[in-house]
């Protein structure tokens, strides 16, 4: 794959009003054992079952390392770290050695330290994204975020970390320094989040988004078309293929989830699951990032897919985007067919 989006837990120190899941909240006690161990249940299995070589054929035809991107919730938190999130980062290494993916670890920054970068970069960690810069997590409304980025900019400094810009910000206090634009094979750390000119302007149907109409995407917002959606997600060893992974193994075409999993990491092996859903049309439509087009095979025709993607919000704003369409699709017709095509994967597996 190009890329991986692997959910290692749902335990946060936060509870963001814009979250695209109501899982991802604070822990305590039995319970945060609880959601950890979960993930430690299934890390061994999930990494066992993906691809032997975490490599792929970019745009230019040459081959190059795939990322593997490590999320939470909040990773570095106390209960998560040496838990689950060191674990894996040893697991990652013993899987592939220097053969490995590059591996991407999102964290909201704010418990950040010095000894935390030094302990991830000895672990094999290439990237720290810091994904709160934005006006819905607490304590980074307004001018914080900036205060924040510089704290960061200081902690990276003596480690040697290259600043990473994602392009296309219009407040100069966001755009990586000019000299670290280039991307290369140094360490690297960058920032991100839910505002219109860092990250993405609308925010998604889904989570507390939706419970707190804070949604705003419409229905020409097509998630699926772009990173992190379904778009080339059947095909594994080529550029603009990713996948997302919850804690339990159960696995997406998209970072948003669809309305039913998949598959289940610790049962298949990534390819497997995904070689048997190509050309099945609605997972084609997926993959070309065209999900109207999912029910045409099945009578579902462009104009009934947007009759099915409206739901009223809390507020009583009517929300329609695509996203809610392919939940409906899944709910009426994909869901029995993962099942039916699963069943047939592990029959003839054994």
């Amino acid at each position: 794959m190009e890329a991986i989006y692997w959910v290692l837990t749902w335990a946060c120190h936060r509870r963001c009003p814009h979250c695209y899941d109501d899982r991802f909240r604070p822990y305590v006690r039995e319970a945060l054992q609880r959601v950890v161990g979960e993930g430690q249940a299934a890390y061994q299995r999930i990494l066992a079952n993906l691809p032997d070589d975490f490599s792929f054929v970019n745009r230019k035809g040459e081959r190059q390392r795939g990322l593997l991107v490590l999320a939470g919730g909040e990773l570095l938190i106390d209960g998560v770290r040496e838990e689950l999130f060191y674990p894996v980062l040893a697991a990652i290494r013993a899987r592939w050695g220097d053969m490995g993916p590059r591996i991407s670890v999102q964290t909201t920054g704010d418990v950040l330290t010095p000894q935390l970068i030094g302990e991830m970069l000895d672990r094999g960690v290439t990237t720290i994204a810091i994904a709160s810069i934005d006006d819905y997590h607490v304590g980074h409304q307004g001018d914080a975020k900036f205060a924040l980025m510089a704290h960061i900019r200081a902690m990276m400094a003596p480690f040697g970390l290259v600043e990473v810009g994602l392009g296309g910000v219009t407040d100069d206090r966001l755009q990586a320094p000019a000299p670290a634009r280039r991307r290369d094979d140094r360490p690297s750390f960058l920032f991100f989040g839910a505002q219109p000119d860092l990250w993405i302007g609308e925010l998604w149907p889904r989570g507390r988004a939706f419970a707190n109409g804070l949604v705003n995407a419409t229905y020409e917002t097509n998630f699926c078309a772009r990173w992190s959606g379904g778009k080339n997600f059947l095909n594994h060893g080529a550029a603009g293929s990713e996948v997302a992974i919850e804690p339990d193994g159960s696995v997406y075409p998209c970072c948003l989830k669809t309305g039913a999993a998949l598959g289940k990491l610790t049962e298949e092996r990534l390819t497997d699951i995904l070689d048997s859903l190509k050309g099945h049309p609605a997972f084609e439509a997926i993959n070309a990032g065209d999900p109207e087009a999912m029910g045409l095979a099945a009578g579902w025709s462009r104009a009934d897919f947007r009759a099915a993607s409206t739901k009223i919000d809390p507020k009583g704003r009517a929300v329609e985007n695509v996203c809610i369409g392919c939940d409906a699709y899944f709910a009426d017709v994909l869901a029995a067919e993962i099942a039916r095509i699963r069943a047939g994967r592990l029959a003839h597996r054994a």
